[in-house]
């Protein structure tokens, strides 16, 4: 089965696809605070998904890490907002330390193609 790998560095890519699965590289968001950070991630994740033919209705699971738990309704607030209601992901969401003390969330997921 063929695998595309699209925006692709050294160190990964940020959208892997095999066969009808869809694998997105960890994504995280800038902004002053959770909530900014949480709206750019997503937005990332549209785009990415966009590039192969696919969108947010098709998220089959979402892993998120969070800095500080003690945000993680901030967060919630925006993924709520986002989220397409008729078809939510099977989802996680972990505290974690981030790659560096900036960012304040990350998710990665897996999609379906459309």
């Amino acid at each position: 089965m063929k695998i595309t790998r699209t925006e692709k560095s050294t160190r990964m890519s940020q959208v892997v696809v095999h066969g009808d699965t869809i694998y997105l590289a960890g994504q995280v968001g800038e902004g002053p605070d959770m909530s900014a950070q949480t709206q750019h991630m997503l937005s990332e994740v549209d785009r990415l998904l966009a590039t192969v033919g696919s969108d947010k209705s098709h998220i089959l699971s979402a892993t998120i890490w969070v800095a500080d738990m003690a945000q993680v309704d901030d967060m919630n607030a925006v993924w709520e907002a986002w989220i397409d209601p008729k078809n939510p992901p099977a989802r996680a969401c972990v505290e974690s330390r981030l790659v560096a003390p900036e960012f304040l969330v990350e998710v990665m997921v897996i999609a379906a193609k459309a």
